[in-house]
Order: structure tokens, then sequence, then C-alpha cells
């Protein structure tokens, strides 16, 4: 039986401490494997757990209104700016393989998924030389899927813990092309061309059906109850702000 947390949209900080905590209570037994979605408000910029240089001028931007929140992501990879995007987790067990084959067996959801709304995924190709741009949307790798144009569509890392496994994800859906060009510069942007009819809540029923086949899991819907809030509260967030700034 697997776990899905209804569609949840909170600060990043908040939503990291959330990962955090089920990937460790997946790791020490006590929680099921777990499949969620959410969204980051106020927008925010979320740093790989190993990306200690970025342009200090982050620390200062604002969107409509907002400061963006500098975020540490308990896993691996680049800078994500997520306005505009849906981000989704999977938290399970048991895979064997590689890195790189534990990515693409989880991905095969969202391939499938995707494939059911009418949109066509690929792995990205680039080499090595991805690790000297700070943009995860820059370049694409075997990791990353991307559209038959080249856009990529979604980026995702990965973070393991024994067997248990913790990977999540940004689907770009709406990027504002000038915040992006203020965060990154205006030559790394490139457009999502995706059908208008869908909505999240489309994608997100998309998806979860494709999960059910690929992890061959009967889902359980139950929101985080506020026992597990006070838990996921009490320590990770001060320990996600410290890491960053």
């Amino acid at each position: 039986m697997w776990r899905l947390i209804p569609l949840l949209e909170a600060d990043g900080n908040v939503q990291m401490a959330i990962d955090r905590w089920l990937l460790e209570q997946h790791q020490s037994g006590k929680h099921p494997p777990t499949l969620r979605f959410y969204t980051w408000s106020p927008p925010a910029i979320s740093l790989g757990y190993h990306q200690h240089q970025f342009p200090e001028y982050w620390q200062y931007l604002t969107w409509q209104g907002q400061k963006l929140n500098l975020v540490r992501r308990p896993s691996g990879g680049r800078a994500v700016l997520h306005q505009g995007d849906l981000t989704y987790a999977v938290v399970t067990s048991g895979l064997m393989g590689s890195r790189l084959q534990v990515y693409e067996k989880i991905c095969e959801f969202l391939i499938q998924g995707w494939r059911s709304l009418g949109v066509e995924l690929q792995y990205g190709r680039a080499g090595r030389g991805y690790i000297h741009n700070p943009n995860c949307f820059g370049t694409a790798t075997s990791a990353d899927l991307v559209l038959p144009d080249g856009a990529k569509l979604i980026g995702s890392a990965q973070l393991r813990r024994s067997r248990a496994i913790l990977q999540h994800g940004s689907i770009r859906l709406q990027p504002d092309a000038e915040l992006f060009d203020q965060v990154f510069g205006a030559e790394s942007f490139t457009t999502v061309r995706l059908p208008q009819s869908l909505s999240v809540e489309k994608i997100i029923a998309a998806l979860i059906t494709a999960a059910s086949n690929c992890f061959d899991m009967q889902i359980e819907v139950k929101p985080l109850s506020p026992s597990e809030w006070e838990e996921i509260l009490a320590k990770p967030i001060s320990e996600a702000r410290s890491q960053v700034i």
C-alpha cells in the first residue's frame, strides 16, 4: 500500500522538510512508500545539497512583491526556479540497480503519465559539461525528461539512505520568462509548449494513474495529520535555512 498525500502548497523550506521527514520515516520502517505533488509559495530557488556557489543577488530577488525564497534541497543537482511549476516526490525502497537505472524505474510513471496526455518525453543527452551550469533547466542530462523539440520539461534529483530513496523533481508548466531571465539570464530560457487544455488537476490525475500501473501499487489518500505536522515542523525547517544563508 502506498500513501498519496494530496496536492500541497507551502513555503519551500516546509516542502523540503516534509520530503526529508518522509524519507527518514520510510527508512526507519515507520512509513509506507509515498507519492505526493506540491507547489512552492512564495516562489523559490532551490539549491542542490552540494551547490555552494550561486550569485549573491539571488538572495534579494522579488517577484510580484514577494521575496524569492532561497532553499536547500536534501538532494543533489543544480538550482531550480520554482514558479509556475509542479513538483513530484516519490519515497520508496527496494529498487535495485545503479543510480541511473533507479532514476529510469521511477521516471517511467512520468513518461507514461504524460504520454496518456498526448505528450511524448525522452531522456536528455547532455554530457558532463552541465556541472558548470548553475541552472538545472539549462541542460538536460540522461536523468532528465525533454519534449520532442528538446525543451526540458522535468528535472529530477535523488537522495538515497540505505535502501530508501527520495526522488523529487520539478515539472515546468507555466514559467514566467521575465522572472527566469532575472535568475538565470535571457539566453537560458526555453519555451515549454504543452496542450492548453491541461490543468494541474488533470496532470496529477494522469500521473497517479500511471504510477499505480508502473509501481503496481494500491493507493491510500491520506493528508498529513496534525501530529505529523508537529513532528515535521519541530526541527528540520531551521536546519534547511541554516544550510543556505
